[in-house]
């Protein structure tokens, strides 16, 4: 393997002092002169017309500067997808009726916190109550409440493949649809054919909360020239832009937003919300900031929670463990509003396919409107749900074969190089090390089945590095400045992962100089160009690729300039610790510092900048309607992604067979991402995803009763804790990516993925019995092994 200067280097954060000492801004610190205070008014049924609201008594509090309802905001809609099959959805605040309890029904602006939330209990509203529903399969069927009154038609689907008796007809409101996916590859039902083992079986996943240290905010701010400021809790501003200026109908390039250090995110505050257009609404209307720091509980019971899923699996296999075929069935109960759906149910499929070589799959799945709170994005988008689904299953048909599970993975796995159904190629795949790794690191051999009361299990993941998503790539630039050091300037959000840290490695890397010869500005939408935002782990690959093109242009300027400074020759000369000098004659150099000075006065003023750029997927276009969008997603044709990462984690549990308590003892991530830019971030990315699929399966549940979150406090609401936390063991299998900046690709999701169905395994194995949905609490083990016993 390569080795380099700066990348590959365990190198401390930038940003960490400013963290540490606690002058780093998040949003809720940000103050300006004449700020107002936000509130919401939410409804307390899940679905309900409004007949009258009146505001009258709110506006007349001293105090109050304005109060806004439906009426002035206006049907303006918004959505994770916004497509003429997806059209969005949903309004900033409600219209004519709410769909779900704690829906936004009004909005208030006051001079203290205290007083606006006095002015909310002076709204009163008229409802009439309408019959609910709150079971997927119960909504699609004939006769259920109709939760929205105009769908777009779509495709046709046959329901009687997800448990509804009916012709296939186009979807309607009738039946609550909100999106489809059918995927095929092969044919599915020839491969069963030519099984001599077949298993189904049906998994549920419940929604979680992704428990971000810093709650939700915003701070808007219009000027008198009509321009928008927004300083926000957020992943990527591109999406925020787009959205605020759509709903808002003002030129994108009169909305900034500006910089602020965010308190993790975890695929929560992706896509627009609406306490952000009521803060810009609100600030509209009273000339004056307006800020909305949403209270924990409002964040655990109003704002998206993860994807529910129900997974009917079917896999059919030869009696060697050969996979065959594959039929996977999706219900997604998305709640109210449609937000991610389309995308993570075509996700499901695609995040797995590069694992296994089933040449015959059949992947379908229907996004269904509920009267409960809306799921969304949450670290892996749906990888967590169809690992749990297909890794268990694996596992019941490991035992029914007398197979070892992970041979049975290993014999099925894909090969480097692999091109995959649809056009993917995989250039590094790194997986099988991953699992031969994990498996000797944690002592599979030596233990599996051999404990008693504990148990071993083994997962897999796969996920994207970057793939289609608004505005499909990323642009970085570089500066020269007159000391020789240059200021890099990228899109990307640091929200905690470490990427300003990791950008900044990158460019001192090609430039030939140390991470404090690195000024890194970040995530201000004034400031920097284009960028895909840090989700679909595009960070490092894509926005990292720019960085380094950027950095590269720069060094080819600088280089120029070099040659007639020193009357040389340019492939004879190397930059190195701030200077470049001659190869043959490292004495014979100038400074970087000089040559700021070289292009004012010898080059007519020209400045060292450089540019770079890069798409997602290179061979995907989007202009002149080329790409069919989500029609062509939902049906997985083309490319998905340039690079996959790959991850295996085997995890030992140990069971009290008396209480169904479970103790994890040892957890094993082996993972490839490719080149390491700096290993910290790498195995901080590791443990944490290792520490949250623990929640995942033994703790958390977003628990809705009749629509209503009745567990929306950290008190009520379990996650581990310190105490939680067995020994980690991370491994970084470095498979060199030759698409990605310095060989690197993605890291911040797939290992979730893995770890999951590991430790589900895991307890299967301690126990004897198979336990289907998550989280696999004491009184579902304890009954797992009831019924294992008859």
């Amino acid at each position: 393997m390569q080795q380099y200067s700066v990348v590959g280097k365990p190198i401390p954060r930038v940003d960490g002092s400013l963290k540490a000492t606690g002058e780093a801004k998040f949003t809720v610190d940000i103050a300006l002169p004449g700020m107002l205070y936000g509130k919401i008014l939410r409804s307390p049924y899940p679905h309900a017309k409004i007949l009258s609201i009146d505001t009258s008594k709110a506006e007349a509090l001293p105090g109050v500067k304005a109060v806004i309802t439906g009426k002035d905001t206006g049907e303006v809609r918004f959505s994770f997808i916004d497509t003429p099959r997806y059209p969005a959805d949903q309004c900033p605040l409600a219209i004519d009726k709410v769909r779900f309890i704690g829906e936004e029904v009004a909005a208030v602006a006051a001079v203290s916190e205290d007083t606006a939330q006095e002015a909310l209990g002076l709204i009163e509203v008229e409802y009439e109550e309408l019959p609910a529903v709150f079971d997927p399969e119960e909504a699609m069927k004939d006769g259920a409440p109709r939760i929205h009154d105009k769908i777009t038609p779509t495709t046709t689907t046959a329901w009687e493949d997800f448990g509804v008796t009916r012709e296939a007809r186009p979807y309607d409101a009738v039946n609550n649809i909100s999106n489809q996916v059918l995927i095929t590859v092969g044919d599915a039902e020839q491969g069963f054919k030519e099984s001599d083992h077949i298993r189904q079986n049906r998994f549920v996943i419940p929604t979680t909360s992704h428990i971000a240290l810093e709650p939700h905010g915003a701070l808007a701010s219009f000027d008198s020239a009509g321009k928008l400021n927004v300083w926000l809790s957020h992943m990527g501003y591109e999406h925020k832009r787009y959205w605020l200026a759509k709903t808002l109908g003002i030129p994108i390039s009169k909305v900034r937003v500006n910089k602020t250090y965010v308190g993790g995110a975890f695929g929560g505050k992706i896509s627009l919300f609406p306490y952000e257009l009521l803060a810009a609404f609100l600030s509209k209307k009273t000339g004056r900031p307006v800020k909305i720091i949403l209270s924990r509980s409002e964040v655990l019971s109003t704002c998206h929670t993860s994807r529910r899923f129900i997974v009917d699996v079917k896999t059919g296999v030869k009696r060697d463990g050969t996979i065959m075929a594959q039929h996977i069935k999706i219900i997604d109960d998305a709640g109210a509003y449609r937000s991610s759906s389309p995308t993570a149910l075509y996700l499901a499929h695609v995040f797995r396919h590069a694992i296994y070589n089933i040449p015959n799959v059949r992947h379908e799945g229907v996004g269904v409107y509920t009267n409960k709170l809306f799921t969304g994005p949450k670290r892996g988008h749906s990888l967590q749900q169809i690992s749990f689904a297909v890794e268990s299953q694996l596992d019941m048909i490991a035992e029914e074969l007398g197979i070892d599970p992970l041979e049975l993975r290993l014999k099925n796995l894909r090969k480097k190089g692999d091109i995959l159904p649809n056009g993917d190629r995989l250039d590094s795949y790194g997986l099988p090390e991953c699992l031969r790794l994990a498996a000797e690191s944690s002592g599979w051999k030596q233990k599996w089945g051999k404990q008693p009361n504990r148990g071993m299990g083994i997962g897999t993941g796969g996920m994207f590095s970057g793939g289609h998503n608004y505005p499909f790539g990323s642009a970085a630039f570089v500066k020269l400045n007159p000391d020789g050091r240059f200021t890099l300037f990228t899109g990307q959000t640091e929200f905690g992962g470490g990427v300003d840290t990791v950008m900044a490695q990158i460019a001192a890397e090609e430039l030939g100089l140390t991470i404090d010869d690195i000024v890194v500005v970040s995530g201000d939408s004034e400031l920097c160009p284009y960028d895909i935002g840090n989700w679909l782990s595009g960070g490092v690959y894509v926005s990292g690729q720019a960085v380094r093109r950027a950095a590269a242009d720069a060094k080819q300027q600088l280089l120029a300039y070099a040659t007639e400074a020193l009357e040389t020759k340019i492939d004879q000369l190397e930059i190195n610790n701030g200077r470049i000098y001659v190869k043959a004659n490292p004495d014979k150099a100038v400074s970087l510092s000089d040559m700021y000075k070289y292009g004012i006065q010898m080059r007519g003023g020209d400045p060292i900048l450089g540019k770079g750029y890069t798409k997602a997927v290179q061979d995907v276009g989007f202009w002149g309607g080329s790409f069919k969008g989500t029609a062509a997603l939902s049906q997985g044709r083309g490319r998905f992604t340039d690079a996959y990462g790959l991850a295996a984690a085997i995890a030992e549990v140990e069971v009290d067979k008396e209480t169904g308590k479970v103790k994890v003892l040892h957890i094993v991530v082996a993972d490839d991402c490719g080149t390491d830019i700096n290993p910290l971030n790498v195995e901080g990315q590791l443990e944490s995803q290792a520490a949250m699929a623990i929640g995942d399966v033994l703790f958390e549940e977003v628990v809705i009763e009749e629509g209503r979150v009745i567990n929306p406090t950290l008190g009520d609401y379990k996650i581990p804790g310190a105490l939680d936390i067995p020994k980690l063991t991370t491994i970084s299998v470095q498979d060199y990516e030759p698409k990605g900046p310095f060989g690197a690709k993605e890291v911040g999701e797939t290992a979730r993925g893995a770890v999951i169905p590991a430790i589900a395994n895991a307890i299967c194995n301690a126990i004897g019995g198979r336990i289907y949905s998550l989280p696999m609490t004491p009184d579902k083990i304890l009954k797992a092994m009831k019924d294992e016993k008859g």
